[in-house]
C-alpha cells in the first residue's frame, strides 16, 4: 500500500499541494513569526509555494496575517523571498 502523501493548501494561489513543496510560516504560541523548514515547529502554520507570484498574491492579500491571526513583519516576507531566490538557482 503506497504511503499517505500530506496536502496543505497554499496561502497564495490556494492550490492544494504535498507539503514537502510548501515553506510553512509559523506563529509560536508566544506569538513570534518564523519559518519553518522541517514542518515540525510547534504553533500554527500557513503554507506559501515557492514561487514569488503565490508569495506577492499572498502579501497583497494578506493571506498569511488572516491565517496566523497576528500582522507578520516585513523580516518574514523578506525571508521568504530570499528562500525563494535561493531556491530558484
Amino acid at each position: 500500500m503506497p504511503k499517505k502523501i500530506p496536502m496543505r493548501q497554499c496561502t497564495g494561489c490556494r492550490e492544494m499541494k504535498p507539503k514537502r513543496e510548501l515553506i510553512r510560516v509559523v506563529r509560536s504560541p508566544e506569538n513570534e513569526i518564523s519559518l519553518d523548514f522541517k514542518g515540525k515547529a510547534q504553533g500554527r502554520g500557513a503554507y506559501v509555494c515557492r514561487s514569488q507570484e503565490c508569495l506577492k498574491k499572498a502579501i497583497k492579500s494578506k493571506a498569511l496575517e488572516r491565517s496566523l491571526e497576528v500582522p507578520i513583519p516585513d523580516e518574514i516576507y523578506l525571508q521568504l523571498q530570499e528562500q525563494m531566490e535561493a531556491g530558484d538557482e
